[in-house]
């Protein structure tokens, strides 16, 4: 029994390496307003993900999110993810009315918006075209 607990324990040391690399790369920028500021002070793109935890279409949206963030974060593009249930403040400056809202930005200049986009490739489109505008 202890000749197998070593290995298995090996296995679970290196599984929680490996596995916890890709959730650190996925974590979000949570909206702030110094948060904001400072990522639009710094002139690189920011996407801003406006998200409710009980929002199916939300959820849908993520995976292509999370692929883009990885591909992107590298360059310096920033990714914030607005509270629609907490950040009001944000939604009225913007002008944002929905959950799932997905918005573009360099510097203060809005440079892409979308609400409700699922499609792959038109929400990798919106984000690409969007950050490098």
């Amino acid at each position: 029994m202890r000749a197998l607990k070593l290995p298995l324990l090996v296995l679970l040391a290196f599984y929680g390496l490996f596995a916890a690399a890709p959730a650190s790369a996925q974590e979000w920028t949570a909206y702030t307003p110094a948060a904001f500021a400072e990522a639009q002070s710094a002139g690189k793109p920011i996407v801003v993900h406006v998200h409710a935890a009980w929002c199916p279409t939300c959820r849908a949206q993520l995976p292509t999110l999370d692929e883009l963030k990885t591909e992107l974060a590298p360059s310096g593009v920033r990714f914030i993810r607005v509270d629609f249930d907490k950040d009001k403040e944000f939604l009225r400056a913007h002008r944002v009315s929905s959950q799932s809202t997905i918005l573009t930005f360099r510097g203060d200049k809005e440079t892409a918006r979308s609400v409700a986009q699922t499609d792959r490739a038109r929400l990798r489109s919106l984000v690409l075209g969007g950050a490098q505008s």
